[in-house]
């Protein structure tokens, strides 16, 4: 399994860049997402979306 990975586990240590940056994001989006308690107006979530995070 671990064998799968190996290329990005050996990427991160030449290169130092993780993804955390696209994690927090995809955190601070489910947490809006909750705030709302289910979307009525899909064009306006997106216009939020990209005024709060973008």
């Amino acid at each position: 399994m671990a064998g799968i990975f190996v290329c990005y586990l050996l990427n991160y240590y030449e290169t130092f860049v993780t993804n955390a940056t696209a994690e927090s994001l995809n955190s601070g989006i489910k947490g809006f997402r909750a705030e709302l308690h289910g979307i009525s107006n899909l064009p306006f979530f997106f216009y939020r979306v990209c005024k709060i995070y973008g």
